[in-house]
């Protein structure tokens, strides 16, 4: 049984950074992509960021380009999104997520497991 489960959510002033955690356990992911989506009120739930477990390759939204960081730690089976510069419009719930043997790493309906949520709030 896969598990994910986020942490590190919280109210942030614009510019300023958090650092969300993603724990994975039930399975070994080397054959997995995780990827972090984030849906705010209203809205869809849209891709932010996904790292392939086996090899490292990362990708991102182009609203997060340049500001936010998607890394692994294979030890720890946790996967974290860096978020730097952080703006308004970045609040929103966000969603850890797995997939198995990714091709493509940015639709939320490729995703098998999902995790919890945890809020992200920028004031202005």
């Amino acid at each position: 049984q896969v598990q994910l489960v986020e942490s590190g959510g919280g109210l942030v002033q614009a510019g300023g950074s958090l650092r969300l955690s993603c724990a994975a356990s039930g399975r070994t992911f080397s054959n997995y992509a995780m990827g972090w989506f984030r849906q705010a009120p209203g809205k869809e739930r849209e891709f932010v960021a996904a790292i392939k477990w086996s090899g490292g390759s990362t990708y991102y939204a182009d609203s997060v380009k340049g500001r936010f960081t998607i890394s692994r730690d294979n030890a720890k089976n946790t996967v974290y999104l860096q978020m730097n510069t952080l703006k308004p419009e970045d609040t929103a719930v966000y969603y850890c997520a797995a997939r198995r043997f990714p091709v493509e790493v940015d639709r939320p309906s490729l995703y098998s497991y999902w995790g919890q949520g945890t809020q992200v709030t920028v004031s202005s």
